[in-house]
């Protein structure tokens, strides 16, 4: 036993400390720590076999499964890279991450064969390709595979400075851009984080968020940095999730707002013992007032909200600072993303890199033993976002005297119209607090008068039939006039990206063009 350095440390830890605790539960299958330990080792041996050093990269392609936690935990046990695919993407967006992380092996799960077929002639890099389920001809069957490999393990070991993890960002501003995660910056990730979320042994975790985003990840390290248990879900389902609550006695779980409001709307919720669960970490996006008003009544004072990005963790609003019945700076503290987490420094700067006064609105900048190495071949955006160990976020936001952080927006999406700035989030927060609104994302598009003008894409609550005058009446009680939403639709659903975060790009490509509100 060691202080961790490694995620490999900390997989050798719990294997000895807690051998017979349950790591993960998958359906019916309940493997140990101790079990989980061993099929990870032989599975790194069994990469090394096929001719994989150090460093080199094993892609996967998989909705939530037991496999895809084996296959990370055979990289962190041996300093291969995992380089993880998003299976929602089109196959030319799969092409360019795959080719870009230049994984020599590609693990992918059964129902995505005949697309990993089709892009075979595509795919410059990859010399084995192993399927978790029944394999098609091209491709090793995962079993298989890991029956090759030696139960001593490999004879590779990670080091601190190396990449663990190769994730790549959402592209919400142009190309997915791979950032690199380091062994040890995630080995401090799950302490802090876990730190946050007060783990312990006796924890256990929901995951139905997908794993091969970082939200997911991080908050399944968070909790084996305590060796705590990990339910997988393949993904979300509100009755799958109100069943594994319920059946499996989850303490801990991690939802995007959009899924907790789902669930609270879910028949029976009020009739399901929930009362184990002590906790609900939601990020991505803000919470509705309405949407945590319920949650509080129905499941009491459990909401933490944390707030970072695959490149460095941020922000914590902790549980007891969830009081919207509470005083006036109660409530102002509600529309932020909470303080600092610990060993995580915060700082707001003007276009000059310089710090500015309390209060005053700047670009966020993070720092903390977790942030990233940088971006996985392109030099040019990691000089651009991480300078100086501080990694520049592209969100505006200012810092108020104790400490809490506000976003305003992302620098990106800020609305430049008739010469003014507009900050999107501050017309979504006017727009929201109308009876009649569920949901809404603002943007800008093309005004041959303004330059831009602001949208409102909103999603009605049920039975409601809002009006675009409407909206635009109740917003001009609460923001300057000129902020108001000069157009609105209404739509059943707002695009999200995988991560739950609302897919400002595609709102653009769909609404660019209004013909009127």
């Amino acid at each position: 036993m060691r202080v961790p350095e490694t995620l490999a440390d900390m997989l050798d830890n719990n294997a000895w400390k807690y051998p017979d605790q349950t790591a993960f539960v998958w359906g019916d299958t309940r493997v140990t720590h101790a079990q989980f330990h061993a099929r990870a080792r032989q599975l790194a041996s069994a990469l090394q076999r096929l001719g994989l050093r150090r460093q080199d990269r094993v892609g996967i392609l998989s909705q939530n499964s037991l496999a895809f936690q084996e296959v990370y935990g055979a990289c962190e046990l041996s300093g291969l890279i995992c380089a993880t695919v998003n299976w929602r993407l089109a196959p030319p967006e799969m092409i360019y991450i795959i080719n870009d992380g230049g994984p020599r092996v590609l693990i992918f799960e059964e129902a995505y064969a005949a697309t990993i077929d089709a892009m075979r002639p595509s795919l410059r890099d990859v010399e084995h390709f192993v399927c978790i389920g029944d394999p098609p001809p091209f491709a090793i069957g995962f079993e298989d595979l890991l029956a090759s490999g030696d139960a001593a393990g490999p004879s590779l070991r990670p080091k601190p400075d190396d990449i663990a993890f190769l994730i790549y960002t959402s592209g919400t501003t142009g190309r997915p851009k791979g950032v690199m995660l380091s062994q040890k910056g995630e080995v401090a990730a799950a302490e802090i984080l876990g730190s946050d979320m007060l783990n312990g042994p006796s924890d256990r975790l929901l995951i139905m968020m997908p794993l091969f985003h970082i939200g997911a990840k991080i908050i399944q390290l968070a909790q084996h940095w305590r060796a705590g248990t990990v339910v997988v879900q393949r993904g979300f389902d509100p009755v799958a999730v109100l069943d594994g609550l319920e059946r499996e006695r989850i303490t801990v779980t991690h939802m995007a707002p959009t899924m907790i409001q789902t669930l609270l709307a879910t028949p029976g919720i009020e009739q399901r013992d929930l009362k184990a669960l002590r906790m609900i970490v939601y990020a991505a996006a803000p919470m509705p007032l309405p949407v945590l008003k319920k949650g509080l009544r129905l499941l009491g004072p459990i909401f933490q909200q944390q707030f970072g990005q695959t490149e460095g963790i941020g922000t914590t609003l902790l549980a007891h600072d969830h009081r919207p019945d509470g005083t006036e700076r109660d409530r102002e503290i509600l529309t932020s993303v909470g303080r600092a987490s610990p060993r995580v420094n915060v700082r707001i700067v003007d276009d000059a890199g310089e710090d500015v006064p309390v209060g005053e609105v700047g670009e966020v900048l993070l720092t903390s033993p977790a942030v990233m190495m940088g971006y996985w071949n392109n030099t040019a955006a990691t000089l651009a976002t991480l300078r100086d160990g501080w990694v520049h976020t592209g969100d505006v936001g200012r810092l108020d005297a104790e400490g809490f952080l506000y976003l305003v927006d992302r620098k990106k999406d800020m609305i430049i119209t008739g010469g003014e700035n507009v900050y999107s989030r501050e017309v979504e927060e006017a727009v929201v607090t109308h009876p009649d609104v569920s949901e809404v994302a603002v943007i800008g598009v093309p005004d041959e008068t303004w330059g831009e003008a602001v949208m409102a894409v909103v999603v009605a609550q049920p039975g409601a039939r809002p009006t675009a005058q409407s909206i635009v009446d109740h917003c001009r009680t609460l923001i300057a006039s000129y902020k108001k939403p000069r157009h609105v639709v209404f739509v059943d659903e707002i695009v999200k990206l995988p991560s739950g975060k609302i897919d400002k790009v595609m709102l653009r490509k769909i609404h660019g063009a209004p013909k009127g509100a």
